[in-house]
């Protein structure tokens, strides 16, 4: 991830709360994303279910081509 990060030269914000969504899911990254700024908590829960429906339809991709 801090690969990507320095690759598009992305914020740290983005570091950070992506990569809690990717660990914790939607429980957990609205606050990494209130830890930087309270309005940014919806931030957070947008890019945990982006998360999930981009990983879920790569994952029922595997099992239909496998």
């Amino acid at each position: 991830m801090f690969g990507v990060e320095k690759l598009i030269r992305g914020q740290f914000f983005f570091l950070a709360v992506g990569s809690q969504a990717n660990i914790g899911g939607i429980a957990s990254a609205p606050v990494v994303a209130s830890a930087f700024s309270t309005v940014l908590a919806l931030v957070g829960v947008l890019l945990a279910v982006l998360g999930y429906a981009i990983w879920t339809y790569g994952g029922m991709q595997c099992i239909v081509r496998g």
